[in-house]
């Protein structure tokens, strides 16, 4: 509720300072695009300074409750809305726009080890149930050659907010780990068997840097703006990938996107392809009642889908490829 209110408190303080016949465009939700989406509605309002964009980073489970409860105009997510949640939008119905995409990336804090760690496929599930414990773990030391793994307990960081960056993580993990995905399963919110919760991107990586032996899922993106080290990790072909945006382009290659636009990546194919990438959505209304609202986000969606997409690597996020873009574009002239 506290956040809700700071939302709309900051919108009414935008709206007192700006020219009368400014578009004020309400929104909220992933902390995962944040900065890219920070990025571009900071570039868009300059370009175009009669539309004004509000954007709070508070999780795609608030992002969506928010959007559904009528109190934005779009929302935002790492996990596209289920049918189910779709269903409770009963005023102007819901249409998802994957606007970006990126990787997700485990980071962690080990004084003294230069280089990526490696990990592999069996072993970073099994470090997320509590099941390794060491970094010094035969299994970890094993696909380390030449690198002194310390002797010190590895600590788990997590997303304590409902978040779609767990969702997607969850997803993945459970693609790969049949054990993972009957004891913890996937979804924005779930109890991992160990480890300490942080709310946001922000919130992780602030315990990863806080005590050494700590292990983390982020954004790439974000881990790289912080200059956190990321692990090597075995892909489905069994090769290790470091991510990087050929890498993550790599995995989103493999994607046919449905006509709904709700595809998750949750174990990419491919020699090259890093293994946890995902889209990440605006949730919008197919109408809107609101004068000028409809007509602003479809410009706004149009302009994040060509020019936008050119500030999406030097923010560590993936262009989308062009494929899917035509697709979004289609959707996104439904919107009315």
């Amino acid at each position: 509720m506290k956040k809700l209110l700071a939302l709309s408190i900051a919108a009414a303080l935008s709206v007192c300072s700006l020219h009368a016949d400014t578009i004020i465009l309400n929104s909220s939700g992933a902390t995962f695009p944040a900065p890219l989406y920070n990025r571009w509605f900071a570039e868009y309002s300059t370009a175009h300074p009669d539309v004004h964009i509000n954007y709070q980073g508070v999780g795609s489970g608030a992002g969506i409750k928010s959007f559904t409860g009528g109190l934005t105009d779009f929302g935002a997510s790492d996990a596209a809305m289920t049918d189910a949640e779709m269903a409770k939008v009963t005023d102007g119905g819901v249409v998802l726009l994957p606007m970006t995409a990126g990787s997700i990336v485990l980071s962690y804090n080990l004084p003294g080890v230069t280089g990526a760690v490696q990990l592999p496929r069996d072993v970073y599930p099994a470090i997320f149930l509590g099941e390794i414990t060491k970094w010094n773990d035969p299994k970890i030391v094993a696909a380390n050659p030449g690198v002194t793994m310390p002797d010190l307990p590895i600590t788990v960081a997590y997303r304590a907010d409902g978040s779609g960056t767990t969702f997607n993580f969850t997803s993945h993990l459970a693609a790969i780990s049949p054990e993972f995905k009957t004891k913890v399963g996937s979804g924005k919110t779930v109890k991992f068997p160990v480890g300490v919760g942080g709310k946001g991107n922000d919130g992780v990586a602030a315990l990863i840097k806080q005590t050494a032996g700590t292990i983390g899922y982020v954004e790439y993106g974000y881990a790289m703006q912080v200059h956190l080290p990321m692990a090597t990790l075995q892909n489905q072909a069994g090769k290790f990938i470091a991510p990087s945006p050929d890498s993550g382009s790599a995995a989103l290659a493999q994607v046919d996107l449905p006509a709904n636009l709700r595809a998750f990546v949750t174990d990419p194919t491919g020699d090259a392809s890093y293994p946890i990438v995902t889209f990440t959505w605006w949730l919008c209304h197919t109408t809107y009642t609101k004068p000028g609202v409809a007509d602003a986000i479809k410009a706004l969606a149009t302009w994040c889908l060509t020019d936008g997409q050119k500030l999406s690597p030097d923010l560590g996020y993936l262009p989308l490829p062009a494929s899917v873009v035509t697709k979004v574009q289609t959707a996104v002239s439904t919107i009315k």
